[in-house]
């Protein structure tokens, strides 16, 4: 039982920090990255499609995405949804290429960047820190219920603090790379 608490809380925490990797990967640096555009979402006969499923993006240089729509018919859709995201990017269509200069970050956008990437890593933290007390009140549930000694509840509340603590320190480690992502000139 108190394993399966553990194994519980250790795949919760697991699944926070990949979702804070993942809140990070929507936080543009200077250098252009397809993974930039992996939200962004076209009308495709009806279905709501990633864009990646619709076209190929690669990367042109460090600061230029191109978009080979495999539809023609597509690059108007496209370049619309591109445009109305929330990532500030203007798009050139030349034929069935769409262009995506990245414009350089000036300081107070490089600032306002690391402001949102320290509020993910807030988020993340409060998440691993949420999943520990759901597990500390399951092990006090059981002993309640005297299906596990004092000893055992202490042993694997020190367990689940060790998880809470190596958990956090990834949050950490990823919030100081993305800093120095954004930093970078």
């Amino acid at each position: 039982m108190i394993n399966e608490i553990k194994q519980d809380a250790e795949t919760r925490m697991g699944k926070s920090v990949d979702a804070l990797h993942a809140a990070f990967s929507k936080i543009r640096t200077g250098r252009a990255h397809p993974s930039l555009l992996d939200t962004i979402r076209i009308d495709y006969y009806g279905v709501d499609t990633p864009l990646n499923q619709v076209s190929n993006v690669t990367v042109e240089d460090a600061r230029m995405l191109s978009i080979n729509a495999w539809e023609a018919k597509m690059v108007p859709d496209i370049e619309k949804a591109i445009l109305k995201s929330d990532l500030g990017l203007n798009p050139s269509t030349a034929g069935n290429v769409i262009r995506i200069p990245m414009p350089a970050l000036t300081e107070e956008t490089r600032k306002g960047f690391i402001k949102q990437a320290k509020h993910e890593a807030e988020l993340a933290r409060v998440s691993v820190r949420n999943i520990r007390r759901d597990a500390n009140s399951h092990l006090k549930d059981l002993l309640k219920d005297k299906e596990i000694s004092e000893d055992e509840e202490h042993k694997a509340q020190d367990d689940i603090q060790k998880l809470t603590d190596r958990h956090i320190a990834e949050v950490e480690k990823g919030l100081q790379v993305k800093e120095a992502d954004l930093m970078e000139i």
